[in-house]
């Protein structure tokens, strides 16, 4: 995240309720400012049903009863030994059995801008959904070398982490913020996740997008949705997207392809350099 230390804060987006999500020239392309304010949010806990599964009864087997041995001539008749009593055999369990005795599904590595990252959530409902022993609340990067607290899902696992930064960093509560970066496997609304390229995004946007050339830092930035796909999102969240190019990509040409400049994303000149998301953003 060495990048965003270094971003320059541009115009508030109309569409944000919070200026610290701002638009990188076009009104859908989020970029990091400043660490959020402390202001107060409803909190509203998702509600969660759960189903049980009942298994089916055990059936039991037995053999009927054998008839009483005849008394021996000549004697007085004897007890009859009660008859062999089948030992009780349980029924194979049924699929519905073994679900109930499974361990239940873990929590889905999805990002919605609904549920436990609604813009009204708070860190309560992430421990709600991803149990408490999964999340920390610890320093994250922020802008210009700052540091903030935020809630850190999976902190040490890199394949699992995300952060989730709060509007009111005191009571941990209302969604700022949620980056996704480094290893981490998590998917962002509409299936973006880290190392798509320029064609896999367009596929999901429905059309080209536009984007800013690489900066210093070797990081291209998504300035405009052009009005696809995802320029809207359910929920009301926003996405900014970084991208690097390729690690084997010429560096030949680099300077014809610099931050100063615009491109679509369907220009061969940037798709040359074959950039992928290293790193998603998503804000309200």
């Amino acid at each position: 995240m060495k990048h965003r230390l270094n971003i320059v804060a541009l115009t508030v987006v109309a569409a944000f309720a919070t200026p610290a999500i701002l638009s990188a020239q076009q009104p859908d392309g989020l970029r990091l400012a400043q660490a959020p304010k402390s202001k107060q949010s409803p909190r509203v806990d998702p509600q969660y049903d759960i189903e049980e599964l009942t298994p089916s009864q055990i059936q039991r087997a037995q053999e009927p009863d054998r008839p009483a041995p005849p008394a021996p001539p000549m004697q007085f008749p004897s007890t009859a030994t009660p008859p062999a009593t089948a030992p009780t055999t349980a029924a194979p369990k049924t699929s519905a059995a073994k679900a109930a005795q499974s361990q239940p599904a873990q929590a889905p590595r999805t990002v919605a801008c609904s549920g436990a990252f609604a813009k009204t959530s708070s860190h309560i409902s992430l421990t709600t959904v991803y149990k408490p022993d999964n999340i920390t609340f610890a320093q994250v990067d922020a802008p210009e070398g700052n540091k903030i607290m935020a809630s850190v899902l999976f902190p040490n696992d890199p394949k699992r982490r995300l952060e989730v930064w709060w509007e009111n960093e005191e009571s941990r509560r209302g969604t700022h913020l949620i980056v996704i970066g480094g290893q981490s496997t998590w998917t962002a609304p509409k299936g973006l996740k880290l190392g798509l390229t320029l064609p896999a995004i367009e596929k999901i946007n429905g059309k080209p997008f536009k984007l800013k050339g690489f900066d210093k830092e070797n990081v291209a930035l998504i300035t405009s949705w052009q009005d696809g796909a995802l320029s809207q999102l359910p929920g009301g969240c926003r996405l900014g997207i970084y991208l690097r190019p390729d690690a084997k990509a010429p560096a030949a040409g680099r300077d014809e392809v610099s931050d100063e400049m615009e491109f679509t994303s369907n220009d061969p000149i940037i798709r040359a350099f074959k950039p992928t998301i290293t790193e998603i953003l998503i804000g309200y």
